[in-house]
């Protein structure tokens, strides 16, 4: 709430993640406020605690340089650092993109998969994964760009001279989509299994779960009430 007023509504409107969301739910004319600002909740969720290295797609690139603007803003205004600049961590793979190939990654069109997604679940994802649609049988040449299976392959698959090999037979015709889907999800099963057990692990004893999440909470709300009293302070508005 306090960030808000270090930022203008013409600003975050030309924040370019914004904008492309904005434009792929079709909101026109009504954008829902709480949207359009959440840019600066991001802000305050990595300023709360002073973080200054944030893990993100190149997609969110836009949110730190915003979050830092209002990181250098503030600090102007109290004449103090009392926030400070952040930088991303970007992986090998900036953004991952759907397996629909088409839109972003989300839920509720079901065109990813969780981390905590059983093995049908993987198995069914994949099995309508985008490939080559010109790749109609396997002794077809086949395209690697844009192809979501071997995108996936890259990102996660341990082999990267296996990867390679891959991709010249996909390219010359004599290896199917089944089998390259086939390859990915063995690799994708692998992956998630560990994962999805250790997290079924934790929901298994919810007292200690809840016990854990309470703990985190207690510690980063002393650590975000500092802040927050920094902050406050700065804007003249501890006044008692």
């Amino acid at each position: 709430m306090y960030y808000s007023n270090l930022v203008s509504v013409a600003r975050l409107q030309r924040n370019p993640t914004v904008k492309n969301e904005i434009s792929g739910k079709s909101f026109g004319d009504s954008i829902p406020t709480g949207f359009l600002m959440y840019p600066i909740s991001q802000a305050a969720d990595i300023t709360a605690f002073k973080a200054t290295l944030i893990p993100v797609g190149d997609d969110q690139l836009p949110m730190i340089e915003q979050t830092n603007e209002i990181v250098r803003k503030l600090n102007h205004v109290a004449q103090d650092n009392i926030l400070v600049e952040c930088r991303p961590l970007l992986s090998k793979v900036p953004r991952l993109p759907s397996s629909d190939g088409k839109h972003k990654m989300s839920k509720s069109m079901g065109n990813c998969i969780l981390l905590n997604a059983n093995e049908k679940d993987i198995s069914k994802a994949l099995k309508s994964m985008y490939t080559d649609p010109n790749h109609l049988a396997v002794e077809d040449p086949g395209q690697i760009e844009g192809n979501i299976v071997f995108t996936y392959l890259e990102a996660f698959h341990p082999d990267v001279a296996y990867v390679d090999e891959l991709k010249v037979r996909y390219q010359k015709g004599g290896l199917g989509d089944g089998t390259t889907k086939k390859i990915l999800e063995e690799c994708l099963q692998e992956i998630l299994k560990p994962i999805r057990e250790r997290r079924e692990m934790f929901i298994s004893d919810k007292a200690q779960l809840i016990d854990i999440l309470r703990d985190g909470s207690r510690k980063s709300q002393d650590e975000s009430n500092q802040v927050l009293n920094n902050v406050k302070q700065a804007l003249g508005l501890n006044l008692f």
